[in-house]
């Protein structure tokens, strides 16, 4: 039996709806982790570190679809709340070519761009020549990127999470599959690793592009459209905390990598290339659970069911501290298999890394929380709010607790600063649920 946004949600029914999206966020995760895996075993330490040095940027660029399909699904879940479905599939249709042709133009200049961008994220002359390499292939395949994860929205909004869990499980064995004849068999390195990725973006993309095709499949379908200023722009003011939060998380990356360099050389890079991948494993049940959860959010907001936004929120807030716990559990004890798995390879980098995971492994009691409050004022198309939250988070206290600690701490206080910034960045998201308690009626 399908579970519709207009349904009250249990414990039973909230795990059971955005259980699709959580899946298909880890196998995301899981399938960049494999090009890591692959790179670092097979190529060696200084292709994974140009590699890691180049992953933020990659990221940044597809900031724009967790924008638009963040914010876009927001305004679209809402209309589907009012009941006006016609919009919501005009909105929904224009959102995606809006996305396409705007990827195009940034993946075109980035390719141009790449050596330079390179050179100022600090690659040293050993790293550069692969750190251009693997950017340029990404850069390529970077529209489709944007799509795919413009779609890990909309699949939801659709009451489809499952198509979205289709497309992601199909590109991630895609990009298994590719990874090892590329890398292993035909040699291809760092290249072949950038290809392996991009290709299975491609894959990921397509799919629901096709799926949304044909009417009557489900809430939502491609129909005519046109571009229209205002709900574009509130899309992107509704999204603008998943754009912020790329961005930062780019140039907070960036500044751990230049942090690193200087306190631990190209071992410190590569292994905080292995704590970002297993971070992106953890992380990645929060952030579907949230993707999974928002159109749920924006729809009562849309229906004005004030008293069933009051029970997500306390029922999100139960699952998401329960899930922190076990999380910090395990990345303590799994600390020294999940280093060996990655560096094995080389004792002193293994070490290194594995004291760097059980610091930093405290982050995980409060980056759920975060990244839930943020989503929650984005599905209550409070855009400012939501930003406020995000840009606070992953910029403000990311950069001021990368660059304080390591003066008292040294290498340490690299390792314990996410933990220091998801604990500030907690303390100011609880304010803002505060603040706007009244407006909303969440509390």
């Amino acid at each position: 039996m399908n579970i519709r946004l207009s349904d009250s949600f249990t414990y039973k029914k909230l795990i059971r709806f955005t259980l699709p999206s959580i899946v298909m966020m880890v196998f995301t995760s899981v399938y960049s982790v494999v090009d890591g895996l692959f790179v670092s075993n097979v190529l060696g330490k200084t292709p994974f570190a140009a590699v890691n040095l180049v992953f933020p940027f990659t990221m940044m660029l597809a900031a724009v679809g967790f924008m638009i399909g963040t914010g876009g699904t927001a305004l679209v879940s809402k209309k589907l709340g009012e009941g006006d479905e016609d919009t919501a599939r005009r909105y929904f249709t224009m959102f995606v070519v809006f996305t396409l042709l705007l990827g195009l133009i940034v993946s075109a200049a980035a390719f141009i761009l790449m050596r330079p961008i390179c050179i100022l994220m600090g690659a040293t002359a050993e790293m550069l020549e692969d750190c251009v390499i693997y950017g340029r292939v990404l850069a390529v395949f970077n529209s489709a990127f944007m799509l795919q994860v413009l779609f890990h929205s909309f699949c939801v909004a659709a009451e489809r999470p499952n198509v979205g869990l289709f497309a992601t499980i199909a590109a991630g064995l895609m990009n298994m599959l590719l990874d090892f004849l590329f890398i292993a068999v035909f040699k291809w390195g760092i290249a072949g690793a950038g290809a392996a990725t991009g290709i299975s973006q491609l894959v990921g993309a397509v799919i629901p592009l096709l799926y949304f095709t044909k009417k009557g499949r489900a809430q939502l379908w491609f129909t005519k459209t046109r571009l229209e200023v205002k709900p574009l722009l509130q899309a992107c003011a509704n999204g603008v905390s998943e754009f912020l939060s790329n961005i930062a998380n780019s140039v907070s990356g960036m500044a751990y990598n230049l942090q690193l360099l200087k306190f631990a050389g190209e071992d410190g890079v590569a292994a905080y290339g292995v704590l970002m991948y297993v971070n992106f494993i953890f992380i990645s049940i929060f952030i579907g659970y949230s993707v999974g959860s928002a159109p749920v959010i924006g729809f009562h907001y849309g229906a004005k069911n004030r008293p069933e936004l009051k029970s997500l929120l306390a029922k999100s807030a139960v699952l998401i501290g329960a899930v922190g716990i076990v999380m910090t559990a395990l990345a303590l004890s799994l600390s020294r298999p999940l280093a060996s798995v990655f560096v094995g390879y080389d004792a002193d980098l293994m070490a290194l890394t594995r004291h760097a995971f059980v610091l930093f492994a405290f982050s995980f009691l409060f980056v759920g929380f975060n990244i839930f409050i943020s989503a929650f004022f984005t599905a209550l198309n409070n855009g400012l709010v939501s930003g406020a939250v995000s840009f606070l988070r992953t910029l403000v206290f990311q950069l001021l607790a990368v660059t304080l600690l390591p003066i008292f701490l040294g290498t340490d206080g690299i390792w314990l600063a996410a933990v220091a910034a998801e604990l500030a960045a907690l303390l100011s998201g609880a304010a803002f649920l505060i603040a706007n308690r009244r407006k909303y009626g969440y509390i």
